[in-house]
Formats: structure tokens, C-alpha cells, sequence
């Protein structure tokens, strides 16, 4: 039986990788941070008089609306993961591409979205291929809001145990232990330590 056919390792110049961020800008503070150090400020220090200005009134907060995440946000959580083997992103060695990377998401706080992401294994036996699933399934749970369900499959054609290395990245009970294991974590961490 002959190897499905894999491009990887192709790698990709930095600046090839695509991205919505303007080179050489700073990267836009998310407002609810801005917020959040606001509130902290006006509450650590004394106001000057009895009253202090509300930060978002509540018609307003409640008539703005999330704008809804797209393929290119999640890209650009994932993309500069460290792949464990390499001294490369995840983007750099076309494990991630962004076609790959489906988002429905209508904005909406109160539905549930969903993420599908299907990567490429740099060979099509990767023994690594879970361990790379797992680092960015850590990563989107800590960068997204809890309504999303994130679906990570390996992509179809590229790695010759496809089907198991599935299960394992959507099963939630495998993934549950496996955050439970502080040697795991660590090298998750020390993954995601590339992240911008």
C-alpha cells in the first residue's frame, strides 16, 4: 500500500503568511482589556468626587454586538504555535493553512458557534500529530469564548492513522486527561510560548 501523497514540509517566508495586521503597526488592545484596566484604575485610586463615571452604560452594552470571528482570527491565534519537532510555527510549515479553517459564527453571545480546523501533518505518519491537535485545541479554549466548539481533524489524505488521531483530538474525556498531565502541559506551554 502506497503513502497518500503530502506536500509538507513546504515552508513558507513569514511574510508570505497571511494576516490582516498591518506590518510595523501595533497590534489594536481588544476593549474589553481596556475596559477591565479602566474599572481597575477607577477603583484603586480615590476619586476626586463622589462620582464616578460608568465605563459602558447599560443600553449600550447591551445594543452593541460582538462582531463574529472569522477564519483569519482563529489563523492568527494558531499560526505562530511552535511545532514540537521543528524550531517553525505551525503556519511557517503549512500545518495550518488558512482554507482550512472554517468559523460559523453569526456574533451572537447567546448561540453557540463552531471552529473546524484541519491540519496537515508535516509527514503522513507524524507521531506528533495529536500532540500538535492538543496545543491548539489549549490555545483556542483559552482565547475564545466558551460558546464556541472547536472540531480539529487531521486533513483528510495525510496521515495514515487519520481516523484514531481524530477521536483522540475531539473526544472530550482523552482530551480532559491529557490537560491533566503536567509533563504534557509543559511542552503545550512551551509551544505556545511563540504566540503573538
Amino acid at each position: 500500500m502506497s503513502d497518500p501523497i503530502n506536500a509538507n514540509p513546504s515552508i513558507l517566508d513569514e511574510n508570505a503568511m497571511p494576516t490582516r495586521a498591518i506590518k510595523g503597526k501595533a497590534p489594536v488592545v481588544d476593549r474589553n482589556i481596556q475596559e477591565l484596566f479602566a474599572f481597575s484604575l477607577l477603583h484603586t485610586a480615590e476619586p476626586a468626587s463622589g462620582n464616578v463615571p460608568a465605563l459602558v452604560s447599560d443600553t449600550e452594552s447591551e445594543q452593541e454586538e460582538e462582531d463574529p470571528i472569522d477564519s483569519q482570527e482563529i489563523y492568527d491565534l494558531i499560526a505562530h504555535i511552535s511545532d514540537p519537532e521543528h524550531p517553525l510555527s505551525l503556519g511557517l510549515l503549512s500545518v495550518i493553512n488558512l482554507p482550512d479553517i472554517q468559523v460559523h459564527d453569526s456574533g451572537d453571545r447567546n448561540s453557540m458557534s463552531e471552529v473546524v480546523i484541519r491540519i496537515t501533518p508535516t509527514i503522513t505518519h507524524c507521531s506528533l500529530a495529536t500532540l500538535i491537535g492538543l496545543g491548539i485545541r489549549v490555545r483556542l479554549d483559552r482565547c475564545l469564548p466558551p460558546r464556541f466548539r472547536i472540531t480539529i481533524l487531521i486533513k483528510e489524505g495525510t496521515h495514515q492513522s487519520e481516523n484514531q488521531v481524530n477521536k483522540q483530538l475531539n473526544d472530550k474525556e482523552r482530551v480532559a486527561a491529557a490537560c491533566e498531565n503536567d509533563q504534557l502541559l509543559s511542552v503545550i506551554s512551551q509551544m505556545l510560548a511563540t504566540c503573538k
